[in-house]
């Protein structure tokens, strides 16, 4: 029991962080609160997709040429599946090697910058609600509008 859990740790920690920042965004009534756990919960997401594109043993992509010609032509000995997968292709001389794949940590880079840029326009929008209702609390904030739109009073 304990052997499994401790082979697959990744797992147990991203499920942890994943529903720690779940948690954070259902329970906090404060925009900033919520915007913390929506990053928690975005972190918890990169490092699933990290871990599944870990390939155990698995060697970067690159193929050299070891007939030294430069311009020669390259035969792929294997094709990394995007799971960790072998596939079954070999090259004259070649033994079989295992490739890992760098899609998934490119994605995942992007994602990271994509989420950068998303957390910075949620907190500028929060100084800005910040500013126009003197408050970042949803419950303040649901009051001020209940009372505009059936009132029609500014405060």
């Amino acid at each position: 029991m304990f052997s499994v859990i401790f082979e697959q740790y990744n797992y147990a920690v991203v499920i942890i962080l994943m529903m720690t920042g779940l948690y954070v965004v259902f329970a906090s009534r404060n925009l900033i609160k919520k915007l913390v756990g929506l990053s928690i919960f975005q972190t918890s997401v990169f490092l699933l997709y990290i871990t599944i594109g870990k390939v155990a043993g698995g060697q970067p992509p690159i193929i050299v040429d070891s007939h030294g010609g430069e311009h020669a032509a390259l035969e792929p000995v294997l094709v990394a599946a995007a799971g960790g997968e072998k596939a079954a292709g070999y090259a004259a001389g070649h033994s079989e090697v295992l490739y890992s794949n760098p899609l998934p940590h490119v994605l995942i880079l992007t994602a990271i910058v994509v989420g950068v840029a998303t957390l910075a326009i949620g907190l500028s929008l929060v100084v800005r609600i910040r500013e126009v209702y003197g408050t970042i609390e949803e419950d303040g904030i649901d009051i001020l509008d209940y009372r505009y739109n059936l009132e029609g009073v500014e405060d």
